[in-house]
């Protein structure tokens, strides 16, 4: 049964199922789950949230509390705090919010959060498609879903996205903008509410695309110059659109505006340069550029990750570089699915990074170049000193239609 209790009479032991206010503001990731740590009982006493939803058949009741019959309004607004899914329902209850897994082992649930986050952005793009606002309070389950399976592999979810399909491109590309920005902001030592608007910023920063006419945003060809104009609109229209709605917040606004921008001021729409762009605009243009050419495009194929990286290192002026160095720190320099040359004269592919350890991933050797031919993936950790990275490769150089395949399987 579910009870709304003021937050003061909140005590260990109790099984919290949602949280009153504003999301931002509450001071977990995580609200199904039971309250054991007097640490997360402080944080919530300190919140200034007004009142939780406590599950009395999961944990301990108010003390001297008797068990009553809900009233239909009651009723109502306990179904409503039940029925939003989220990962917690499909792991136990006890599992650690930060633990961390291996790659294989998160790939299954990364998978349902993409396909169920992809069902949310969706129906958010055509409400904004139909002209009307953004409803910004679905996307907070999202972004909730999206970090919790960053905490616990971040290669997993962020490795899946990047595999969207080309028609899917502008919905995937704001779930991973989303997983990306978590994941940065986790590096950069940002705390959860910062990490929350992050993530929230990066699910957001593209809606302006929905009012882009379809005819120039899926264009296959080389965009006019006038066309081009058209989609440099987008950063603006997605402003005023979020803005309108009244409900997204100031760092989902800037980064909506100006994720375009570039740190020698030649970037879009209004040409602000170094210290005038916010440090979550700097992270969005990073996230956004490093999903947008490691995706499939229907006027161009994706880059490897290891070589966009590589690439975008080499653009001067275009971001800042401090945000840019927590970013390749928070992927890996191979980031998982990455082609790389071993000095045994073999082909991988990288699987899992090694924590801590940017030069020595876990890698899958599959090919041998002095034979030109196929051998049985091996799994190596090059951590252990056996081989060791020589250089990356382009994809596009071999012919491995299985590639995206190979890293996403056992053995």
């Amino acid at each position: 049964m579910l009870k709304k209790i003021p937050t003061r009479d909140v005590r260990l032991g109790m099984f919290l199922q949602s949280l009153e206010g504003p999301w931002l503001s509450h001071p977990f990731w995580k609200t199904r789950f039971l309250l054991r740590d007097p640490v997360d009982l402080d944080a919530l006493h300190k919140s200034g949230v007004p009142a939780v939803w406590i599950d009395v058949a999961k944990g301990d009741d108010v003390a001297g509390a008797v068990p009553s019959v809900p009233s239909p309004t009651v009723a109502a607004a306990a179904a409503a705090a039940q029925a939003e899914p989220s990962l917690e329902d499909l792991a136990p209850i006890d599992d650690a919010p930060h633990a961390r897994v291996e790659l294989l082992s998160e790939l299954d649930r990364a998978a349902q959060v993409v396909n169920r986050s992809r069902q949310k952005v969706v129906l958010l793009f055509n409400e904004v498609r139909l002209g009307r606002a953004a409803d910004v309070e679905q996307c907070l389950p999202v972004v909730q879903d999206v970090a919790d399976s960053v905490s616990r592999n971040p290669s997993a979810l962020i490795s899946l996205a990047r595999l969207k399909t080309r028609d899917d491109y502008t919905y995937m590309h704001s779930v991973a903008v989303c997983a990306l920005m978590v994941s940065l902001a986790r590096q950069l030592g940002m705390d959860e509410a910062r990490t929350r608007e992050a993530g929230l910023a990066g699910l957001l920063h593209d809606v302006g695309k929905m009012l882009v006419p379809a005819d120039v945003l899926n264009k296959p060809g080389r965009l006019s110059d006038d066309e081009f104009d058209i989609i440099k609109l987008h950063p603006a229209r997605g402003f005023e659109l979020l803005k309108s709605g009244g409900a997204a917040p100031e760092s989902s606004l800037d980064v909506c505006l100006h994720h375009h921008e570039k740190m020698d001021g030649t970037g879009y729409p209004n040409k602000l340069a170094g210290e005038q762009i916010s440090e979550l605009a700097r992270m969005g243009a990073v996230c956004d550029v490093y999903d947008a050419i490691t995706s499939e495009r229907v006027y161009k194929s994706a880059w490897d990750p290891a070589v966009s990286l590589s690439r975008m290192a080499q653009w001067q002026g275009h971001f800042d570089p401090a945000v840019f160095a927590a970013f390749v720190k928070s992927l890996g320099i191979y980031p998982v699915g990455s082609l790389v040359r071993l000095e045994s004269q073999r082909l991988a592919v990288v699987v899992e990074q090694g924590e801590g350890m940017l030069l020595t991933p876990r890698v899958k050797a599959f090919y041998s170049i002095r034979g030109q031919t196929r051998v049985q993936p091996k799994l190596i950790n090059l951590a252990d000193g056996s081989d060791r990275i020589i250089a990356r490769e382009s994809p596009s150089d071999w012919n491995f239609p299985d590639l995206s395949e190979m890293w996403r399987k056992a053995g």
